[in-house]
């Protein structure tokens, strides 16, 4: 787990990886690794123990509240603060205003962005594979923010090598913003490109006013050592990008 520089004073952001000093036994080699979803087959208990050690880790830093989301690649945010749903939320997009307050999302290719404003009162974790960048997640997790956030990091994802797509998921982006045109590159069989979620989301973020926008450099697919990628092993586990206000 590492934390992300440059933020304002009190804000934490970092994104956990395969290999954790927590890590528990796996008896599905696929699923080896400090894996943080109940959704893939893991057994559950392992899953939780390793999400309690991420919460001791949070607790060095005040934290007292974790939310994690039932994430569908949707466009729906949610603001949370002192609620403590029954359930996890389904949506792909989270507020709060509440210092100790971590905010979780989960992936293994897809794009985590983290949003924030400028005097550290206000964060915003969100989920964004195609889906969710095409349709809006970005825009309505700004739209659901009380402040203007001024800066973002983007989080481990599958870079734009790797990352082959339908001449459908193109339109899709092209069609809303024309100028994206230059984050697609003609692939070898004709309808294929590759998309540079990146890029996508760097531009988004910027048409709403986020000028700063750090991270973005890193690849899932390739980097084996340190992320789990859904293109590369369907059955795998997903790392959490977190942010929380100390």
């Amino acid at each position: 787990m590492r934390f992300v520089k440059g933020l304002p004073s009190g804000v934490w952001v970092g994104q956990t990886r395969v290999h954790h000093e927590k890590t528990q036994p796996s008896a599905q080699a696929e699923l080896a690794g400090f894996n943080l979803a109940l959704h893939v087959g893991d057994d559950a208990k392992r899953v939780q123990q390793h999400r309690m050690a991420l919460l001791q880790q949070f607790a060095e830093f005040g934290v007292d509240k974790v939310t994690w989301m039932t994430q569908t690649h949707s466009t729906i945010c949610h603001t949370i603060n002192e609620e403590i749903p029954f359930q996890a939320l389904e949506g792909d997009g989270v507020v709060t205003q509440r210092k100790a307050h971590a905010l979780m999302m989960m992936t293994a290719d897809c794009l985590p962005v983290v949003l924030g404003n400028a005097d550290g009162t206000e964060i915003a974790n969100l989920h964004a594979g195609w889906r969710g960048l095409a349709h809006g997640i970005v825009e309505n997790t700004i739209a659901a923010m009380q402040t203007q956030p001024t800066w973002a990091w983007l989080g481990a994802a599958i870079s734009q090598p790797c990352f082959e797509i339908g001449e459908e998921v193109k339109t899709a982006f092209c069609s809303k913003y024309p100028e994206l045109d230059s984050a697609f590159k003609a692939g070898e069989k004709a309808g294929k490109f590759f998309a540079d979620l990146y890029a996508i989301a760097r531009f988004i973020l910027k048409q709403h006013g986020v000028e700063v926008v750090l991270g973005g450099d890193q690849c899932s697919y390739t980097q084996t050592d340190e992320y789990f990628s859904y293109r590369r092993a369907a059955k795998t586990g997903r790392m959490a990008t977190f942010v929380f206000m100390a």
